[in-house]
């Protein structure tokens, strides 16, 4: 049975003194027999700590009988704050939960968690690992990073006012915080040591801060798992991938095909890539304009329901009749139809004008400069679809070559991104003949503000959310 005598001389060891601020988060019953029960922990830290020292604990929700006991103490202060709440007893517990609620987030700046490591505070944990500390809800909301939401709170603060207030950054689902400690001792900032059967670890709140903002400014999933399975994680993801999207000049859509075989997988699939756009080839393994009217108009509306907006229709062939095409379209109000250059297109000019649809053309088996003077031939001005594998199979270095002789930068309002072998083997991106790689970094250069279309214009080497993760990588690389 532990006595208190044994538990502060563990503390000692563990590097705790006089005068010192701590933010513990424990779980007493993991020490094992503890003479007095949890009264004594609380009094071993507080003995330890001193008159001059300052114990802090979260009193948010049901985290423990030795959080009740500093919460329910006459001498404890609590932070007026509906979320992220303290208790703190000791010298600088005022100077530390003071005017807490309002600070613009829970656990950033102007909150306790910050002050303790202004203040040259510790955070320690007993008996509980990295999933209970609360300080790097704090590094989170100073990162702003993009899966984080508001939450608005009415309470009451301690002179009877009552306040609604909208808290920013505030914390979501699952986090994989466990996944800190390796990093936290690989740096030296992890102390650990047993008191009976717990396992505990004290770490400078300082440190914390800063090594947190280090990984959070390099990595902004720094602190999510990779588990395919965790839909909390896949979601969080997918808002760190949509943030960053939505910061190039480019919209960004993937191919129906790439996407999966049936629109709820589409969906599913699109959702966890953060992406909002998708262009329309195939369906269930057939050409999207070979649906009837109402099919093709409940699928586009299936994608919409989930916030995905159809921003194209593409065919990889030109049919003889453009009326039953156009017919499909009009319903599923999808006004854009992406078709390739071959063949006599007097036809579908024609249905263009009638209809009042937008025909974008893709180059197929031709060079580049084959291509445009076939687009500049037409009776009015269209733009290029621009699709790099197709480059390749004509025996094009479509970077070096074709984007060159074509002189697309003036006419081109699509880049499909994919990659291929010059015998047409599909490639993960970056490690065919494309030189996709080199043509995403010039169409960066010049601020391009049309689409960039994930997986168009020909099968592709991986699933849709490998393929994702592929072109993330060129963005962050080049």
């Amino acid at each position: 049975m532990l006595t208190k005598k044994q538990i502060v001389e563990k503390l000692h060891e563990l590097g705790l003194k006089t005068g010192d601020k701590v933010l513990l988060h424990s779980s007493t019953v993991s020490l094992g027999e503890v003479e007095g029960g949890p009264q004594t922990v609380l009094d071993a830290f507080l003995e330890v700590l001193g008159t001059s020292g300052t114990l802090l604990v979260p009193i948010f929700g049901r985290l423990g009988i030795l959080t009740d006991l500093v919460r329910d103490d006459p001498r404890a202060v609590k932070s007026p704050c509906p979320v992220g709440t303290v208790a703190a007893i000791g010298a600088d517990a005022e100077a530390l939960c003071h005017d807490h609620w309002t600070a613009e987030t829970a656990h950033g700046v102007g909150t306790p968690f910050h002050r303790l490591g202004e203040m040259g505070g510790y955070v320690c944990l007993l008996g509980v690992d990295q999933d209970r500390n609360t300080l790097l809800h704090g590094i989170e909301a100073m990162l702003q990073l993009p899966y984080l939401n508001s939450t608005t709170r009415t309470f009451t603060l301690p002179d009877g006012k009552e306040v609604t207030k909208e808290f920013k950054y505030y914390p979501g689902p699952h986090r994989n915080f466990i996944g800190l400690d390796h990093r936290l001792r690989a740096d030296g900032a992890l102390k650990e040591l047993r008191i009976g059967n717990a396992e505990v670890r004290l770490m400078a709140a300082a440190e914390l801060w800063r090594l947190g903002m280090e990984w959070g400014k390099e990595d902004p999933a720094f602190v999510l798992c990779d588990n395919p399975a965790c839909a909390d994680c896949v979601k969080q993801h997918a808002a760190i991938a949509r943030d960053s999207f939505a910061k190039e000049s480019f919209r960004l859509a993937m191919s129906s095909r790439l996407a999966g075989r049936y629109v709820p997988e589409m969906i599913e699939n699109l959702q966890a890539c953060g992406i909002d756009l998708v262009e329309l080839d195939y369906i269930q393994g057939k050409s999207a304009a070979q649906y009837p009217a109402e099919k093709l108009a409940s699928f586009v509306q299936e994608f919409q329901s989930s916030g995905i907006v159809v921003s194209a229709m593409r065919l990889n062939y030109v049919p003889d009749d453009p009326t039953p095409v156009v017919e499909a379209m009009q319903p599923a109000h999808v006004s854009t139809l992406i078709l390739p250059l071959v063949g006599s297109l007097e036809k579908w000019l024609d249905a263009e004008k009638s209809a009042g649809i937008t025909l974008e053309f893709a180059n197929t088996a031709l060079g580049g400069a084959a291509f445009s003077a076939q687009l500049k031939a037409l009776p009015a001005p269209h733009k290029a679809h621009f699709n790099p594998v197709n480059f390749v199979k004509a025996g094009e270095m479509p970077f070096l070559r074709s984007y060159g002789t074509g002189r697309f930068i003036r006419t081109m309002t699509s880049l499909d991104v994919n990659d291929a072998l010059w015998n047409g083997t599909p490639r993960r991106l970056a490690q065919g003949n494309a030189e996709i790689k080199e043509l995403v970094s010039i169409v960066r250069c010049r601020n391009f503000n049309g689409t960039l279309v994930l997986g168009g214009g020909a099968p592709c080497a991986t699933d849709a959310r490998q393929f994702c993760q592929d072109f993330r990588n060129i963005l962050e690389t080049i």
